[in-house]
């Protein structure tokens, strides 16, 4: 598999390796320009079985599509890949960015693509971390399907418990929302709820029992137990680095990387793609946006030279 040589100044560094980075790389490689992907090897999927809603990969692992992905990538001589941490970047004078690496690189380019994808802040219940991405889940779309018509809970409060719970009981009859609190729920959400069999635990979710990452039954701080196959979760987030708050770039008021409709964060020659940049998060968009931004980010190489 040909590598290009690490130069002294690249036409672009991607930050982060998973499906919008190399998907950006894809595209930018195609039109010959230099690129090395700086990727750590820790996504945030890597607890996920299986990869679902995506065309042609549906059931497959979410390594295997990253695999075949970085393989094809790297068939473009002009794209490298560098096993490492990018800790540091700034834009200097000369309008040429430095990213620096946890083991000490040091590396010019002309652009930045952030595909840094976010880091779930997973809640202090025992067994649930075991569970993320298994039966522990976030998106309907990726994985309800396989849980249709089972016994499921959604761990959600207010406007969002309703989202969720609108999107899930089209699944499965069997509904439970745990608020963990007093539901913040008004008359017509209440009846909405009622209307469509939901039930209702405002106890507070205190463990959960599984196999493997398989949920059998939830436990409550009163010591009731609910048994469930499948937990619908939103949870909080944050970036997975802070790379784009040392370039300067803005976030949004959910805590995502601010951008255009051409990827183009608030920082000239800065942009974003993927989880870190977008609400919907699946395969299928990382991956439209990663192709998004390599071609916009070639454009502005062309337009520069032309």
């Amino acid at each position: 598999m040909p590598h290009m040589e690490h130069k002294d100044i690249v036409d672009v560094i991607i930050i982060g390796g998973s499906y919008a980075g190399l998907s950006a790389a894809m595209a930018l490689g195609r039109s010959l320009r230099s690129v090395i992907i700086i990727d750590d090897g820790a996504p945030c999927n890597r607890q996920t079985p299986h990869s679902h809603n995506f065309l042609t990969q549906d059931g497959q692992t979410p390594s295997e599509i990253s695999a075949l992905g970085k393989k094809q990538v790297l068939a473009y001589p002009s794209i490298s890949w560098l096993t490492d941490r990018a800790i540091a970047a700034k834009r200097s004078v000369d309008a040429l960015f430095t990213v620096k690496t946890k083991s000490g690189k040091s590396i010019q380019a002309k652009k930045i693509i952030l595909a840094t994808g976010i880091h779930d802040k997973l809640p202090d219940i025992e067994g649930f971390s075991a569970c993320w991405g298994i039966t522990a889940i976030h998106c309907p779309y990726c994985h309800g399907y396989e849980f249709r018509d089972e016994p499921t809970a959604i761990l959600a409060q207010g406007e969002r418990a309703m989202h969720l719970a609108s999107l899930v009981r089209n699944l499965t009859p069997q509904l439970t929302i745990i608020t963990g609190e007093k539901a913040d729920f008004d008359a017509a959400q209440l009846a909405k709820l009622k209307k469509n069999n939901v039930s209702l635990v405002e106890q507070e979710l205190t463990s959960i029992s599984h196999q493997n990452g398989k949920i059998e039954t939830l436990t409550f701080k009163n010591g009731d137990q609910l048994a469930v196959k499948a937990l619908y979760a939103a949870v909080p987030f944050s970036q997975s680095s802070d790379l784009h708050q040392q370039l300067g770039c803005d976030e949004n008021d959910l805590g995502y990387i601010k951008i255009d409709n051409f990827q183009k964060t608030n920082v000239p020659g800065v942009y974003a793609c993927g989880d870190n940049s977008a609400m919907m998060r699946s395969v299928a968009n990382a991956i439209y946006s990663g192709n998004l931004t390599g071609a916009m980010v070639n454009k502005e190489l062309v337009d520069e030279q032309f």
